[in-house]
């Protein structure tokens, strides 16, 4: 079960922390994220009135339904991966990406080729040292996604074909949830799958501590946001929003070869991070800086630029605008499988949430004018 540190009780229980591990552990890569909207839906359904799915897999729990004032809490269920794109006469898969997924931190990897009898376990491939070191003059052969391939075992396209592996096969990393130590969690798509769990918690402390909410209140977990957005999009016009509250992660700049001139000072373990940006309300934003000095949540600063890259930006310029704010997570190592972040941050970013729905009503002043 999660302990949050310095003699602070957790609001995450132990059968929501096995929640959490599973759902990690589970793909649910873009434009197939039915795998892993499946095993959310189960867990948060109890702590909501209704909920429904959209066309292409966004997933939706209201509290509240008929209010006419809407609020939403989102966060995106898909993860980085790749589809297979042609099988070489020998068995050997080539691919193409699907999302940002970093084709250096493929080599040596193992992955889950998802074909139409199940998943297939397969390696990225990748020559001895000292086969790819010639002679002082030869350069050494990086990874690209030309030259990766998969290898699962399969010695011809017959025997590939054999196990259900076809082309447009989603292809997904095994690597799953670990401790590490000092409350660190490692795992692969902790970006932006615990935003999920973040926003189910804030869903079920509103439950277990039987607030009413004047207003409605959707819990969104969209799709297809590592491919531009499209998940958030969509559902932001179906809702039709008055507030938008997005949960996504964000750098951990303490990190080697990280610049803080261009992205700032964050650091896991030290509470969620808000920041300024056209799409970010500022409003908004204050009302989020204050809930949490009157709670005493700690919570860091960026600077964002043009766009937040989150869905954020969807939210905010969707219909005729809607105010929108960014709670984003302390992640190490985006878009590899070994993402890590802090127990504490997670009980942070929940709280700071659940914390501000319970501020806000539908006569909140968000006015500029």
């Amino acid at each position: 079960m999660a302990k949050a540190s310095k003699g602070k009780k957790s609001v995450i229980t132990s059968e929501s922390f096995t929640f959490l591990k599973q759902y990690i552990n589970n793909a649910s890569p873009v434009g197939f994220e039915t795998w892993g909207q499946k095993l959310w839906l189960k867990y948060l359904e109890p702590f909501v009135d209704s909920h429904y799915v959209d066309p292409y897999g966004t997933a939706v729990g209201i509290i509240n339904p008929a209010n006419k004032f809407k609020v939403v809490i989102e966060a995106h269920a898909d993860e980085i991966s790749w589809f297979v794109n042609y099988v070489t006469p020998e068995g050997l898969i080539y691919l193409k990406r699907n999302g940002g997924v970093d084709h250096q931190t493929a080599p040596a990897s193992r992955v889950f080729i998802h074909g139409k009898k199940g998943p297939v376990k397969a390696v990225f491939g990748w020559p001895a040292i000292h086969t790819r070191i010639g002679s002082a003059d030869q350069k050494e052969q990086q990874p690209k996604t030309e030259n990766l391939w998969l290898d699962c075992g399969a010695r011809n396209k017959k025997e590939v074909e054999a196990l259900g592996i076809h082309i447009g096969a989603v292809v997904t990393y095994q690597d799953g949830f670990d401790e590490l130590a000092n409350g660190n969690y490692v795992g692969r798509a902790f970006d932006n799958r615990i935003g999920g769990f973040m926003i189910a918690e804030v869903a079920r402390l509103l439950k277990e501590n039987k607030k009413k909410l004047p207003f409605a209140l959707y819990v969104v977990n969209a799709v297809q946001e590592e491919i531009g957005l499209r998940g958030a999009e969509m559902i932001a016009r179906r809702i039709k929003p008055d507030i938008a509250i997005i949960t996504d992660v964000t750098h951990d700049t303490t990190t080697p070869m990280i610049n803080k001139n261009i992205e700032g000072d964050v650091l896991c373990s030290k509470g969620p991070s808000l920041s300024y940006a056209p799409a970010v309300h500022n409003k908004l934003l204050a009302l989020v800086e204050k809930v949490a000095a009157d709670k005493k949540i700690p919570v860091q600063w960026r600077a964002l630029s043009r766009s937040t890259g989150t869905d954020t930006d969807s939210f905010a310029y969707s219909n005729d605008g809607c105010p929108s704010v960014l709670i984003s997570i302390p992640l190490r190592y985006m878009h590899t499988t070994v993402e890590m972040l802090h127990r504490d941050d997670i009980d942070a970013t929940i709280r700071l949430m659940y914390e501000t729905l319970l501020t806000l009503t539908p006569k909140t002043n968000l006015s500029y004018m």
